[in-house]
C-alpha cells in the first residue's frame, strides 16, 4: 500500500525535475535535495504489480482505534401559538419536534496533548484538530463516521470519511464530507511534499517560546469530485430585465392556475391540490417552494465534476501545560479549467478564484486559577462557507 502511495506522488515530482534540462551552475539548496532524494527513493520501486504483496496487518492498523455508537436528544424550539381570524377566530399551534443524533463511527486519530481523555465518545466533540493537515504521530490515521440529524425540525444526514497517511516528506489525504447543514458534499483526494521547517528560532517574528514548536510547509495537487457548484437553475428563466418568469416555469412543473368568476383564481399543484386561492397566497407561499423544488431537482439531475487544483498549506503545533498553539492553513489559489459546460471557471466569469480553510487552537494559562482559549475552524469553497468557532475564560477558585 505505501508504495502505491508512493507512486501517485512521484508523478507530480518527476514532472517537476523533467522541464528543466539546461545545464546550468546552481546552488543545492535544502528544498532542491530533499525533493532530488524523495524522487531517487520512489525511482527504485519495483513497478511489477505481480510482485506487489500487501501485508496487511489488521491488528496493528486497529490497535488503539475506538469504535463508537451513539443517540443523543434534546428538546427542541417550544410550541408556538399561531392565530386567524378569517372564519372567526381560531388558533393552531405549531409543534416542533424535539431534536436528536445517532452518530455511529470508528476512528484512529492520535490525541494532541491539549486534548482532554474523554471518559466515552458520544460523536458530538468538537475535535478541531481533525481537520488539521498533519497529527501528532507519523503512519496512517483515519476517521469514518455517519450520522442522522434532526435539528429545529429539518432532517439531515452526515457523513465525514477520511484516510491520512503522514511522514517526514510527504502527505497523501482521501476524504469524503457531507453536511447537510452547510449543504456542502464532495470527495477529495491530495497529494503533498512536506517541508519541515527545523530551524525556528530564525523567525523573529514569533515569541521566543513560539520558536520551540513544529512547523511544516507543503505543495502539491488536490483533486475534488462534487456537484457543480455555481451552477443556478433558475438562470434560463430570466427575462432580459432580470426578472424571472416564475408562473410559466411552475406551469411547466404541472401547477395550474384555474380562473374562477369575478377575477378569483386557483392555484393547484401537480396533485391537483390547491396551494393558493389568490395571487398574493401564490407569490408570497407557493411560488418560493416551487423554485426550491425545482432547483433541487435541477442540481440531483447533474453529474459530478472534477476540479483538480494546486494546494499551498502548513501546519504549526506547540504544547506545553501552561500555553499551546496549534494552527493550520491551506490555499488553492490555481485551479485547471477543462472548459466543460458546468466548470465553475465558467460562473466564475473564466477567472481563477481562491479555495482556502484553515484552523487555530490556542490555550493559555496565566495562572492556576486563570486560562482563556480559542479554538476555531474555517471553510471556503466554490464560494460556499461552513465553520464552527469556540472561545472563553475559565476560572477555577481554590
Amino acid at each position: 500500500m505505501k508504495k502505491l502511495l508512493l507512486l501517485v506522488l512521484t508523478l507530480f515530482t518527476l514532472n517537476v525535475f523533467g522541464q528543466d534540462t539546461t545545464n546550468t551552475k546552481n546552488d543545492v539548496d535544502l528544498l532542491t535535495s530533499k525533493l532530488n532524494k524523495l524522487h531517487n527513493k520512489i525511482s527504485t520501486i519495483d513497478l511489477d504489480i505481480s510482485k506487489l504483496k500487501l501485508n496487511l496487518d489488521l491488528k496493528k492498523i486497529t490497535k488503539f482505534s475506538t469504535i463508537y455508537g451513539a443517540v443523543n436528544g434534546g428538546t427542541s424550539l417550544s410550541n408556538v401559538d399561531v392565530y386567524s381570524v378569517t372564519d372567526g377566530l381560531q388558533t393552531t399551534t405549531i409543534e416542533t419536534p424535539y431534536d436528536y443524533s445517532v452518530i455511529l463511527g470508528v476512528r484512529k486519530i492520535a490525541r494532541m496533548g491539549y486534548e482532554p481523555k474523554e471518559a466515552f465518545k458520544n460523536g458530538q466533540e468538537n475535535s478541531f484538530s481533525d481537520a488539521s493537515t498533519v497529527g501528532k504521530v507519523k503512519g496512517f490515521e483515519y476517521l469514518f463516521e455517519v450520522s442522522y440529524v434532526r435539528q429545529e425540525g429539518e432532517n439531515y444526514a452526515n457523513q465525514h470519511h477520511f484516510l491520512r497517511y503522514i511522514d517526514d516528506e510527504y502527505i497523501l489525504k482521501v476524504e469524503y464530507l457531507e453536511d447537510g447543514f452547510a449543504d456542502i458534499k464532495y470527495f477529495e483526494a491530495s497529494q503533498r511534499y512536506r517541508y519541515k521547517v527545523e530551524d525556528l528560532d530564525k523567525l523573529d517574528f514569533l515569541p521566543e517560546v513560539l520558536q520551540k514548536g513544529k512547523l511544516s510547509l507543503n505543495i502539491g495537487a488536490v483533486q475534488r469530485l462534487s456537484e457543480p457548484y455555481g451552477y443556478d437553475p433558475l438562470e434560463e428563466w430570466k427575462l432580459s430585465n432580470g426578472n424571472l418568469h416564475y408562473t410559466f416555469l411552475a406551469l411547466e412543473e404541472g401547477y395550474n392556475a384555474n380562473f374562477i368568476s369575478h377575477g378569483i383564481v386557483q392555484y393547484t399543484d401537480p396533485q391537483g391540490n390547491i396551494v393558493a386561492e389568490n395571487t398574493e397566497i401564490w407569490e408570497a407561499v407557493a411560488i418560493p417552494q416551487v423554485l426550491s423544488d425545482y432547483t433541487e431537482k435541477k442540481r440531483n439531475e447533474l453529474e459530478n465534476t472534477i476540479q483538480h487544483s494546486l494546494v499551498l498549506g502548513f501546519d504549526y503545533y506547540y504544547y506545553s501545560k501552561k500555553l499551546w498553539l496549534h494552527s493550520w492553513g491551506n490555499l488553492m489559489p490555481w485551479h485547471y479549467d477543462d472548459k466543460g459546460e458546468f466548470s465553475y471557471h465558467k460562473f466564475n466569469n473564466g477567472e481563477q478564484w481562491y479555495d482556502y480553510s484553515g484552523g487555530l487552537i490556542f490555550g493559555y494559562k496565566y495562572n492556576k486559577n486563570l486560562g482563556v482559549f480559542i479554538e476555531g475552524k474555517y471553510n471556503k469553497y466554490w464560494n460556499r462557507e461552513w465553520h464552527d468557532f469556540s472561545f472563553g475564560v475559565n476560572y477555577i477558585i481554590f
